[in-house]
Order: C-alpha cells, then sequence, then structure tokens
C-alpha cells in the first residue's frame, strides 16, 4: 500500500492564509490610526490588544513543541502518526517569537508605562519592593532569552527528526543511540519551557500589568490555557489533512487520545481557574479581591462566566463521551470553541486589566486575531511542504501503526 507522504498547499488553503493575514494587516493599521495615536486609554487598548493576541498564540504554537518532548521524555509512540503535524506547527514560533518580542520591547522600551506601571514606580512601595524582577533590563534579557531558547531548542528537536528521514532503518543500537539524544534536547526543552513558560514569563508579560496584584498559580493558569488551546489546535490539523487524503496511518484511536488531552486539560484549566478563584474568595484580601471584583461584579462579568460554560462545561459534557472523542465533526468543532475559549480568556486577562470600566471587544480584536490565525495557517503549511508525513524510521513508528486505545 503506498501512502502520500508529501503535503500540497491547496489553492484554497493558501488563499485562505493569505486572505487572513491581510485582514490581520489591516486591521493592525486601522487600529493604530483609531486608538495608537488617541490618549493612554486609546493607546493601552491598541497595544493591550497586540500584547494578549500575541503573546496567546505564540504560547499555542510553542505547546506543540512542549507535546512533542513530553511524549518523548514517556517513551510515547502513539504520536508518531502524526508526529510531523506538530512539528509544522511548532516551526510557527519564529514569526510569532519575532512579533511577539519586538511588541513586548516596543512597550518596554517606549516605556508605555500606562501599560507597565512598574517602569515608572515613583514611591509606590510595592513596586519599589518588586523592583528586582520587574524592570526594564530584566524584562528585555529574559524576554530575548526566553523566546530564542524555545526558537533554537524546538529547531533543534526538528533537525534531530530530519536526521532520519533519508536513511535506512536504524539498527537497535542505532536506534537506542538516537533515542538517547532525542531524550536529552527534549528534557532541556523542558526545562527551559518550566523556566519560562510555566513560572517566570507569564508573571512579566501578563501579571505585571497589575503589579501590585500577584497569584503564585497565575502561570500554571497560563499554561494550562494555552496547552489545551494547543492540543486542539494539533487536532484541527490533523483532521484537516486525514480529510485532503493524507495521513493515512492516524486512525480512530488517536484521534480519541487527542480528545482524551482536550477533555482532561479542559478540567485541569478548570481545577486551576476555580482554586485561583475561590482561594483569593475564601481569603478576602483587598490587594488579592481586587483582580477579580470587576471581573465577577463589574462590566466583565458576562465574559468572565462565559469563559467557564466554554472552556469547562461545554467540554465536560460533549467530550466525557467516547464516540465524542472519535467524531471528526465534534472534534473540530469543539477544538475551534477551546480555541475561541481560551483566546477569549485572554482578552478578559489583559483587557480587563487595563480597561476596568466597560468592555471594548470589536472588530478590531478579531482582526488581529485573524492575522495571527493566518500566520499559523501559512507558517504550518509551509513546514509540512518540506518533509514526509511519515516519520517511518523513527524506532517508535512501529508502535503508533498498532496503537489501540
Amino acid at each position: 500500500m503506498s501512502f502520500r507522504e508529501q503535503f500540497e498547499i491547496p489553492a484554497k488553503y493558501k488563499m485562505w492564509s493569505m486572505i487572513l493575514m491581510a485582514i490581520g494587516i489591516v486591521s493592525v493599521l486601522v487600529g493604530y490610526f483609531m486608538y495608537g495615536t488617541g490618549d493612554e486609554h486609546q493607546n493601552s487598548r491598541f497595544w493591550g490588544t497586540l500584547l494578549y493576541n500575541s503573546v496567546f498564540f505564540m504560547l499555542v504554537v510553542n505547546a506543540s513543541m512542549f507535546f512533542i518532548c513530553a511524549t518523548t521524555m514517556a517513551m510515547g509512540g502513539f504520536q508518531m502518526a502524526f508526529r510531523r503535524v506538530t512539528e509544522a506547527i511548532s516551526t510557527a514560533v519564529v514569526p510569532l517569537g519575532i512579533i511577539s518580542g519586538v511588541i513586548l520591547l516596543t512597550l518596554v522600551l517606549g516605556h508605555k508605562h500606562h501599560i507597565y506601571h512598574w517602569l515608572t514606580p515613583g514611591n509606590d512601595k510595592i513596586l519599589l519592593g518588586k523592583s528586582g524582577f520587574l524592570n526594564a533590563n530584566f524584562f528585555i534579557i529574559w524576554t530575548i532569552l526566553s523566546i530564542g531558547g524555545w526558537i533554537f531548542l524546538g529547531a533543534k528537536m526538528r533537525a534531530i527528526s530530519k536526521e532520519i528521514d533519508n536513511r535506512e532503518a536504524l539498527s537497535v543500537e542505532e536506534g537506542k543511540a538516537y533515542i538517547f539524544k532525542n531524550t536529552i534536547w527534549a528534557s532541556l526543552f523542558l526545562v527551559w519551557f518550566g523556566l519560562t513558560v510555566m513560572s517566570t514569563v507569564p508573571w512579566l508579560w501578563l501579571m505585571s500589568l497589575d503589579a501590585h496584584w500577584y497569584s503564585t498559580m497565575y502561570s500554571w493558569y497560563t499554561f494550562a490555557s494555552t496547552f489545551v488551546a494547543g492540543m486542539s489546535l494539533i487536532t484541527l490539523f490533523v483532521i484537516y489533512l486525514k480529510n485532503q487524503g493524507y495521513l493515512e496511518l492516524v486512525n480512530h484511536e488517536h484521534l480519541h487520545d487527542l480528545g482524551k488531552f482536550m477533555f482532561a486539560f479542559s478540567v485541569f484549566w478548570t481545577y486551576l481557574w476555580f482554586s485561583q478563584y475561590m482561594l483569593i474568595w475564601y481569603a478576602n484580601i483587598p490587594e488579592e479581591t481586587v483582580y477579580f471584583k470587576h471581573r465577577v461584579q463589574g462590566p466583565y462579568r458576562g465574559i468572565f462566566f462565559l469563559n467557564l460554560i466554554v472552556n469547562f462545561i461545554a467540554p465536560l459534557l460533549i467530550l466525557m463521551r467516547r464516540s465524542s472523542k472519535r467524531n471528526y465533526t465534534l472534534l473540530v468543532f469543539m477544538a475551534a470553541l477551546i480555541i475561541c475559549g481560551h483566546w477569549l480568556d485572554f482578552y478578559q486577562m489583559v483587557i480587563a486589566t487595563l480597561s476596568k470600566e466597560h468592555v471594548e471587544l470589536n472588530f478590531f480584536d478579531f482582526g488581529v486575531a485573524a492575522g495571527f490565525v493566518g500566520l499559523i495557517m501559512w507558517s504550518t503549511g509551509n513546514a509540512l511542504t518540506k518533509r514526509s508525513l511519515i516519520a517511518k524510521n523513527h524506532p517508535f513508528f512501529k508502535e503508533s501503526i498498532i496503537h489501540h486505545t
């Protein structure tokens, strides 16, 4: 039996990726003249929208490489049938990382103190007490190192995967050496991922928007949100390629496992959502409850609780059934819903801090998001064309073929 190993970008796919990127560019230009040249409030609206969109989509695509490295460390084999899809998605970290880095550095180097108040601490004792961490030099250096580390280590993992594409099957000893090499680099990525995404980066980029407030669960909450969205993105691309006649070795068992990840991490996200909210509500300390005051009782109340419906109740009720995780239509619907739901969560995490008095969600937000979606499509599609879709020489490839849930 012959397999379609080489992906060819369909004309409609290419057209839509270009259209979405064009919408994004136009939205940024229009948004700049509408908000970027206005007063501090309007300026915050412009840069806040760029901030949450760029960071959200960058962390979502970076979750693909985290998934590769985590399953590598776990000696997992089921994912090898669609390994090249996750690798292709992870290449989008390069353009998105550059864009996010430029936006973040512009905020600090441009001294946007109305967004990051810690840039001008004045006589504020709380901000002065955090100045060892919240300062421009550390922000710039750590931002560059974080994004640079993800790009470098991700590229190394993809390069190791490429090494065995154009050679004969590995011997037992060669296979062991290859797995060991994979494991070493995967562990390095996970350590760096832990030091950045799971700890410092969300504190610096997002939580410091309200530098008087803090939560020790914030980084894990951010990770859970972007990882479940990342698994949903992988699912969308896998199903798309299946419908195009590719990935013949991917079956209901593999889709079932992707559905399990979407279900499990939706529950994990909810656990963190509830734990963070409950602990702050229970303690009722003013410097902590200030974060939730306008989200629970103010103008963002509807969006705040809509997140819980979209990101928890819907996945719980729909993806709990075994049959749902094997239904392509339901998986596509839930994957798209989860990505939109967590994008909305990032919206309220950032904009609700910058604009507490009223909700400002309009075509500017959706247009910028469309641009990033188009860029992900373009980057992933191009990456898929450059490699075989089947990692046939990988030592664990056979495990993926005979995988059964």
